[in-house]
């Protein structure tokens, strides 16, 4: 599984920026192929003041599901509509994502492993969590 990640800095203009996020996670909504989205309210951090705002996750079954499903016209939409925000306000990632059987830790070996193979005590994530 695949999960893409949005993280919005603190914003300057806070009713801009919900102005915009609320028209952006509409448009997200109609990307196809998505199998789970979650968004967090960041509230702070062990050090004080975050750095981040909220956190939008977006998950998808493949790599070539979410590439295939940003690319579609409501991905590209919802990009267009991302990008009204300042260009320094928000950071785009996306990562493989496992659950570790039985709390163990990945070793470095594993860690080392090409990125399309999962550690070996690693269980990809099913799109039913």
């Amino acid at each position: 599984m695949i999960k893409f990640m949005v993280l919005f800095r603190q914003p300057d203009n806070a009713e801009r920026f919900e102005n915009i996020y609320q028209d952006f996670l509409a448009l997200v909504e109609r990307i196809p192929h998505i199998q789970r989205r979650q968004v967090a309210h960041v509230t702070g951090s062990p050090g004080g003041a975050a750095e981040y705002f909220r956190i939008l996750e977006i998950y998808f079954d493949t790599l070539e599901i979410q590439n295939e499903a940003l690319m579609s016209d409501a991905g590209q939409e919802a990009g267009a509509e991302l990008y009204r925000l300042p260009k320094d306000s928000f950071e785009l990632l996306y990562a493989d994502v496992y659950e570790e059987e039985g709390g163990s830790t990945p070793t470095a070996e594993s860690i080392d492993e090409p990125a399309d193979e999962a550690p070996a005590d690693a269980v990809k994530a099913s799109s039913a969590d």
